[in-house]
């Protein structure tokens, strides 16, 4: 066992030797390999990041939840001229499901309206996203308060002037851990009195979408202003069904239900999407998966290029010190010395060559991070092992084949061949 490892030691030195002397040739070498592993890893580090911030944006959800309009999220067999002809979900069949469905969880009415200008005595905050919704939205989205309440349902149905404001939009407008409740801002050109401050949620995907940076309203005190047949507003319906529902069932009643309300007859298409939150997340998960397979296929190819380097370098290698492995065996040098030699002077210009890689990622992961705040990139443990792993194969495969060749030259030919 001692001699073995005393073999590796000899190999290891002599290789680190052999890349010590040839410093122009070692950097050439292993920048092939850098390009690979920064590209590869680069690409799956950039999805990985963009996973995490979607699925962190939906994670308030439950998967449970579906949304009721007149676009699909999704792929659709139902044509584009169709489609385009459909009716806005309305607040009448909000109303219309909330009577007739008993087995809601929670439900919700929600317009996207444009975002406004708010103020407070001299303190204006511009394009301040707006939450038009009834007070459902509470347990949809499951909210947190810092400070006061969420608006009750007579204030929802009566349009009420309160809002709702998000944890910057207070620090912003009234200072940091300031009670704002009770205080009037002005907004549509009215004035709402606060009533509740959310608890600071941090940075979300998109940028715009915390709810740090929103104001939330009665539905349908918005209504009044943007009518309800508005496309802008893109108005939905969210609904969250009962723990012990089975959704499917849950969403054949849903549809059976709307289908009635609309007149629809038992040939004619559903006018609308019943978009289910666990439906998206898995179409979400395929268009991930596909970013993956083609971000790992184009930095396998640039990885495996690297490797086709290293491989000929390493010919040439064994080429310039083809008299010195003579001289070595005809000193008692076994062929697997000469063997772990060239190998690993392949496998440590393949990993140098991924750690510069690894580095080159991590430090714009970095720059990125700092300069987008609403988007956090992530260099994941997983990946870096990753990275070193596929550099520690290719620098194997790069070097058996010289390395072998090299172990089974004849120590008398290899002398004389280098004289």
């Amino acid at each position: 066992m001692l001699i073995y490892l005393r073999t590796l030691g000899e190999s290891f030195r002599f290789a680190v030797n052999a890349l010590r002397n040839n410093k122009l040739r070692t950097f050439l070498s292993l920048m092939g390999v850098t390009v690979g592993i920064f590209s590869i890893i680069g690409v799956l580090a950039a999805v990985d990041s963009l996973e995490k911030e979607i699925k962190g944006s939906l994670s308030s959800l439950d998967q449970s939840t579906m949304i009721l309009c007149h676009v699909s999220f999704g792929p659709s067999d139902v044509p584009r001229w169709k489609r385009e002809q459909f009716p806005l979900i309305t607040y009448e069949d909000f109303q219309y499901l909330e009577r007739t469905i008993s087995d809601t969880k929670a439900s919700t009415y929600v317009l996207n309206v444009p975002s406004q200008t708010i103020k407070y005595d001299e303190e204006t905050i511009e394009n301040v996203n707006i939450g038009a919704t009834t007070e459902g939205w509470y347990d949809i989205e499951a909210l947190q308060f810092e400070i006061g309440r969420f608006f009750n349902a007579s204030e929802s149905n009566s349009g009420a002037n309160v809002v709702v404001i998000g944890n910057e939009i207070r620090n912003k407008l009234f200072g940091e851990g300031v009670d704002p409740t009770g205080k009037k801002i002005r907004l549509y050109s009215r004035k709402f009195t606060v009533i509740g401050v959310l608890e600071k949620e941090g940075a979300s995907f998109g940028g715009g979408g915390s709810k740090d940076e929103i104001v939330v309203v009665p539905v349908n005190m918005v209504r009044r202003i943007y009518g309800d047949n508005n496309k802008t507003t893109f108005p939905q319906i969210i609904l969250l069904p009962k723990e012990d529902v089975d959704d499917d069932a849950y969403v054949a009643l849903v549809e059976q239900r709307l289908r009635n309300k609309r007149g629809l007859k038992t040939d004619e298409v559903s006018n609308f999407f019943i978009n289910q939150l666990k439906g998206f997340t898995a179409f979400i998960d395929n268009i991930i998966g596909v970013l993956t397979g083609i971000g790992a296929g184009i930095g396998g190819f640039a990885l495996l290029v690297g490797g086709f380097g290293i491989a000929n370098i390493m010919f040439v290698s064994v080429k310039e010190r083809t008299n010195l492995i003579g001289i070595q065996k005809a000193l008692g040098a076994k062929r697997r010395f000469i063997l772990f030699q060239f190998l690993f002077e392949s496998i440590l210009l393949s990993i140098f060559g991924g750690l510069i890689g690894l580095l080159f990622v991590w430090l714009i992961t970095i720059g990125l991070s700092s300069l987008v705040d609403s988007f956090d990139f992530v260099l994941s443990f997983k990946n870096i092992a990753l990275g070193l792993g596929g550099a520690f194969i290719i620098g194997v495969i790069a070097g058996v084949v010289p390395a072998i060749g090299a172990a089974r030259l004849d120590p008398v030919e290899a002398i004389r061949t280098g004289m």
